[in-house]
């Protein structure tokens, strides 16, 4: 299944958001719109509910592709200009996520990051940017259906992404001001102490990782508890945001670097 140039745990092509104007917890929490690596597993985020507050754990889904529909997807991703310099221009919006393609080949990684991709109407484009922005666009829509863009028969059922390990990403626990939503009952944090080491000096975010049989306990809790779930630990309460970590992550030094 491997690709040959890239061992199985490695990103081969993967697409996710930077930026905005967006809580400091959410940056190192983000998740790829979809990833895909050596040796053939696609990640993808779910089907999420509106419900409030929604579940603790984010809805992370895997499949499995050949090595040759790999290298279909890479050659898709030449061809839709990832790994070009190719004038994009920027639409006249602030403070939106910007897109971030990463596409990994023989030849090295390649990154290519779009500011407002899908903003076009906002205008101040010319039309060669419009047209080599759509091409990102259509590249966006192709690896989020794999079904359509290499056919059904070649596609596995999504099944949910059991990941080896997983971080928290902590900040202290603010009470939900609004008196018509229910107060949610306080679980003891199943893991070490919180709020473990500062992601960045700057801010007031912490960050635990485990992996193994603290894993297990970890999500087992975070199954039974809800996004606004209060987690006890050192006397104190804190918000969680769950950030399983992916093929290739090992721990919240990963997260720190994410922009």
């Amino acid at each position: 299944m491997d690709v040959g140039y890239l061992d199985g745990d490695a990103v081969v092509l993967r697409v996710d958001y930077t930026g905005g104007f967006v809580p400091v917890e959410t940056i190192p929490s983000r998740l790829p719109v979809v990833s895909i690596h050596g040796d053939g597993r696609v990640i993808t985020q779910g089907p999420t509910t509106l419900a409030y507050p929604g579940p603790a754990l984010p809805n992370l889904l895997q499949t499995v592709i050949s090595a040759e529909d790999v290298r279909t997807l890479v050659k898709r991703a030449q061809d839709a200009g990832v790994g070009a310099s190719t004038d994009l221009g920027q639409p006249p919006v602030a403070d939106v996520q910007n897109t971030r393609f990463t596409l990994v080949t023989p030849d090295g990684t390649k990154t290519l990051e779009v500011v407002a991709l899908g903003m076009e109407d906002a205008g101040g484009l010319t039309d060669a940017q419009q047209a080599a922005r759509k091409k990102l666009s259509d590249l966006v829509g192709a690896l989020s259906d794999l079904h359509t863009t290499l056919g059904d028969d070649k596609i596995e059922e999504p099944a949910p992404y059991a990941p080896v390990a997983i971080a928290a990403i902590v900040t202290p626990y603010v009470t939900q001001p609004d008196p018509a939503l229910p107060a949610q009952p306080a679980v003891d944090w199943p893991g070490p102490a919180l709020p473990g080491d500062k992601l960045n000096a700057t801010v007031d975010v912490g960050c635990v990782a485990v992996a193994g049989d603290d894993a297990s306990k970890v999500i087992g809790a975070a199954q039974k508890a809800n996004a606004d779930t209060p987690w006890q630990s050192g006397g104190k309460q804190w918000r969680i945001v769950f950030r399983p970590l992916l093929p290739e992550e090992t721990g919240c030094a990963d997260l720190a670097t994410r922009s």
